[in-house]
């Protein structure tokens, strides 16, 4: 079992509980979901830094390393690992408090994603200077 509070150095950027219409006839989440719920957690801190728009540019690496239930609690933890000029790369692992008596928590996904600021136009801009 895994305990959240041993992730004092990550940010958590969102929790939410898949539904029905989120999974296969089986009651298995499907893969392209938690994608989404991850590009969605990554893009938050990467806003944050670009103080503004971003646009996903690469999915990196993703590894789903258990399988997600419906009723499972999913949060993810989104930290930013690299800065260029104009781009953002975070880091996302996902963890799943099973909703079942023994309250297990486990690891279920973990992603590298790179993101772009950009302007009004949708083109690549500079990120702010940090002070």
């Amino acid at each position: 079992m895994t305990d959240l509070l041993q992730l004092p150095q990550k940010s958590c950027a969102l929790r939410v509980v898949p539904q029905p219409s989120d999974a296969n006839v089986h009651g298995d989440v499907f893969g392209g979901w938690i994608m989404a719920q991850v590009d969605i957690a990554g893009s938050i801190p990467a806003s944050r830094r670009a103080n503004g728009r971003v646009a996903t540019i690469a999915v990196n690496s993703f590894v789903f390393k258990q399988p997600v239930f419906v009723g499972d609690l999913l949060s993810f933890y989104a930290d930013i690992v690299k800065t260029g000029n104009t781009s953002v790369t975070v880091s996302v692992e996902v963890y799943a408090q099973r909703m079942s008596l023994t309250e297990e928590v486990v690891k279920v996904t973990e992603a590298l994603l790179t993101y772009v600021a950009t302007d009004s136009d949708r083109r690549p801009r500079a990120l702010p200077v940090v002070e």
